[in-house]
């Protein structure tokens, strides 16, 4: 594909798995406890430290006794047993209450469910007869010592860490999180108040949160101006992370030099790609450290990033690239595209006659960052769709989603 200005647009499933195929996997490993250690992926197979439980225990609230004494028991004839003290041992012709999750005292093998006993001065009728082991729980019944439980590479949810501590396991060894150098571009960007014909600086931030969210740790750097030797100093400085992404003069402008300062240092392999908004995203390698080059308008920074340098991200740290969850609406207006171009058109979501409706944002430049902020996704127009019809079922995608 060819494009004014660019030598070569790139398709978008191409440029990502090209940059994916770049992205070196961290090698480094930090032994966590397990608060510490949600979200992050574990470097060494787990194994259960104990059996859970670790005992016998009762399965229902009722009462422990020996199998063989209920034998034969009925509405009719109840087996009739001494009643113990909660706690104190059982043995024959015993009966000692417990509750769920108690331990089963020693000489009882069995627990009758307190629906199926009367208790009278001291002694407990027994109405229906129990099975040695019945309504208990034996040792390692959910998880035995030894037992395989993670391999290498798992990414540690919530519910994850309470099994583990459960088992015995209280600390895991997880690969490093992926660092991420980001550096904002632009002579006319200030972080504090602008005067006329200055811009408040947007974009490191956005994109430094949106590293956070997704595993890596991000160094937000001051804002470098569009000077070459500042840009090459900028970008050498962050060759120790394992990634460098840069916001703005990624085009082909007077002023857009990131790719040729790239293109100084290493190799750029990908600039332009067909995307809208957001052609002018870029990549390329220094050093061995992948370089992405995001464009300076806020809405398409927010879509390359999200389609770049998530996956990216998600390679260096060893974790898995979910999808995003996507609801299914009603377009209430028609989405234009064009032939050949991945396009992503923000919407907000609605109901309308207990139907859930997606309606196209006004506001449709790339600059317009309340365009993104305020919807509640997007719709993917694919390279091979010229646009979308009114009321066609769309699947917004809810890219904020932590994911």
């Amino acid at each position: 594909m060819k494009e004014s200005g660019f030598k070569e647009v790139t398709r978008v499933a191409a440029a990502r798995d090209r940059l994916v195929e770049a992205v070196r996997p961290v090698t480094g490993t930090t032994s966590l406890p397990l608060t510490d250690a949600s979200g992050r992926v574990i470097a060494e197979d787990v194994r259960a430290a104990r059996d859970v439980p670790h005992y016998a225990r009762a399965a229902m609230d009722g009462y422990a006794v020996r199998a063989e004494d209920t034998f034969g028991a009925s509405d009719r004839s109840p087996a009739v047993l001494r009643e113990r003290e909660r706690g104190e041992a059982g043995g024959p012709e015993a009966a000692v209450p417990v509750h769920t999750g108690s331990e089963l005292p020693d000489g009882t093998d069995a627990v009758v469910m307190i629906e199926e006993t009367d208790r009278f001065a001291g002694e407990v009728e027994v109405f229906d007869a129990v099975a040695e082991g019945e309504n208990v729980a034996p040792p390692g019944e959910d998880v035995t010592e030894g037992e395989h439980l993670y391999e290498a590479g798992h990414q540690l949810r919530p519910s994850d860490l309470g099994l583990l501590k459960s088992t015995g396991v209280g600390r895991v060894d997880c690969y490093d999180r992926p660092t991420v150098g980001v550096v904002p571009t632009g002579e006319e960007l200030v972080q504090s108040e602008p005067k006329p014909g200055e811009v408040v600086e947007t974009n490191g931030l956005t994109v430094a949160g949106l590293v956070g969210r997704w595993g890596g740790r991000a160094n937000y750097r001051n804002v470098v101006t569009d000077d070459r030797a500042a840009l090459r100093a900028a970008i050498q400085r962050d060759l120790t992370k394992d990634l460098v992404v840069t916001t703005g003069g990624s085009s082909v402008g007077e002023r857009d030099l990131i790719p040729e300062v790239v293109e100084e240092l290493g190799e750029v392999l990908v600039h332009g790609v067909a995307l809208k908004p957001g052609h002018p995203f870029g990549f390329g390698i220094v050093e061995e450290t992948p370089i992405l080059m995001l464009p300076g308008y806020p809405v398409a920074c927010i879509v390359n990033a999200v389609q770049f340098l998530r996956p990216a991200l998600k390679a260096a740290g060893r974790m898995p690239c979910e999808p995003f969850p996507t609801t299914q609406a009603r377009l209430t207006r028609k989405i234009p595209s064009s032939p050949g171009e991945r396009t992503f058109a923000r919407v907000r979501l609605e109901e309308e006659d207990g139907e859930t409706v997606a309606v196209p944002t006004r506001a449709s430049g790339s600059g317009v960052l309340s365009s993104v902020a305020l919807a509640d996704g997007w719709v993917v127009v694919e390279e091979d769709v010229e646009g979308l019809v009114e009321g066609a079922t769309v699947a917004v995608q809810n890219w904020e989603y932590h994911v």
